[in-house]
């Protein structure tokens, strides 16, 4: 396509939508089917007037798919409730800790003995889909600061915190195929990759989210009064925070995501405790609240692009048997199961972890694995089959829980009382 065709692609695309927002959330679908549709007419399955090469474009597509994850955890971070306390974490915690392990080996063991991968890349293919989506889960994630619907929070916290758990069974499964160094018996992996690139990333995250929220507190308050430009300070601590954390070989994605967490909730805890000692009755403007919309923003326009781009890397002969009998594993068997088996023990509605184990939607976040893995030096061949696998993963992904969102979620609340978060 030339620059021209695709100016008019993409602002009559933007124009329609922008008309038809009310007739859109009234519709069956969500707005991921739309752009992928489009992107499946246009595209080598389509008119083929336009057609991405994932595997010549995987040092773009990588940082394209990095940042839209970023803006994506940022603000999945800031419309966490507050205050944090084990208890209200401990469902997303186990569903981004047990239940992405037991994700990872389920689609590795079916990747090794009935799809023939090698044991490392079927590790490699269970990291790259396990992790659902903060970027395309939108219509099941929390609407607003301070949501407290329990579903909707056990969601969105899970797809906050997975995107960088299952960073070090990407590792691992490049380790297996020989591209990274996992030490002696696994020894470094478990230590630098697991233990102290979480750890770090969490704390990198809090004392930074921690850090601005003071400041930014300080500086509007008392004597100072500051005007503050809260869009620059939200991706101002992003791109701080996820640099400092990958310079030390923590997780990034945790740190940011963790960030976001700290700054609203700091925020908050210095609000009421001002309204408390002060009687304040005007509130006091927030980053947190100031750079959420922005970023919201940011994250419909990064998925418009990415999704346009999957629709134009898909031909006809990308929907094969092993990649839909894949995604049909992941989501009808590997998914349910895990969840039901990292939430044994928890107080969590049966009805939720049903909901929860059906929406665990794929996208952006498994697209940037992929690209990782491909710039790390994942052979050609097998990244051309993770790639036709990946792609037709989040795909499906797309159409099935899109499809299915809207009619499943209004049956949940209409039909039982609405869980809220403990």
């Amino acid at each position: 396509m030339t620059n021209a065709q695709w100016f008019l692609l993409l602002g009559g695309l933007l124009l329609v939508m922008g008309f038809t927002t009310t007739v859109l959330k009234r519709a069956p679908v969500t707005t991921a089917i739309i752009y992928l549709v489009v992107g499946l007419m246009v595209g080598p399955s389509g008119l083929n007037v336009f057609h991405f090469n994932p595997l010549k474009q995987s040092a773009l597509l990588e940082v394209l798919t990095e940042v839209a994850v970023l803006i994506s955890l940022f603000s999945a971070g800031i419309k966490m409730p507050a205050p944090f306390s084990l208890n209200r974490w401990r469902a997303p915690i186990l569903l981004a800790t047990v239940s992405m392990t037991i994700t990872v080996a389920m689609v590795a063991a079916f990747s090794y003995y009935l799809l023939g991968l090698p044991l490392g890349a079927g590790v490699l293919l269970g990291a790259i889909v396990a992790p659902t989506d903060p970027v395309l889960a939108t219509d099941v994630q929390s609407r607003h600061p301070g949501d407290r619907d329990q579903l909707r929070f056990t969601l969105t916290s899970e797809a906050g915190m997975n995107d960088g758990s299952a960073f070090p069974f990407v590792l691992l499964g490049l380790g297996l195929l020989g591209l990274h160094d996992l030490g002696d018996g696994g020894l470094r992996w478990i230590m630098v990759d697991v233990l102290w690139a979480t750890v770090g990333g969490i704390a990198i995250g809090v004392l930074a989210g921690h850090g601005v929220a003071r400041l930014g507190w300080k500086l509007r308050g008392g004597a100072h009064q500051h005007e503050l430009l809260d869009d620059f300070l939200g991706l101002g601590l992003i791109g701080a925070v996820y640099g400092l954390a990958v310079a030390m070989s923590a997780w990034g994605f945790l740190a940011v995501f963790f960030a976001a967490v700290a700054l609203r909730q700091t925020e908050l805890k210095l609000a009421t405790a001002e309204q408390a000692m002060t009687a304040a009755h005007e509130p006091r403007p927030m980053v947190s609240k100031g750079a959420l919309v922005f970023k919201e923003h940011l994250e419909r326009l990064s998925e418009l692009c990415l999704i346009l781009l999957i629709g134009g890397s898909l031909f006809w002969s990308s929907w094969s048997w092993p990649a839909i009998s894949l995604a049909l594993f992941l989501f009808l068997i590997a998914r349910p199961v895990s969840v039901c088996v990292g939430l044994l023990g928890t107080d969590i509605p049966w009805r939720v972890r049903g909901m929860a184990g059906w929406f665990g939607v794929r996208g952006i976040g498994s697209l940037y694995y992929l690209m990782y893995a491909l710039q790390h030096g994942l052979p050609e061949a097998l990244g051309l089959q993770l790639i036709q696998l990946t792609l037709i993963v989040v795909a499906l992904s797309i159409l099935l829980h899109g499809i299915s969102v809207k009619p499943a979620m209004s049956h949940f609340w209409r039909y039982g009382k609405r869980s809220k978060a403990p």
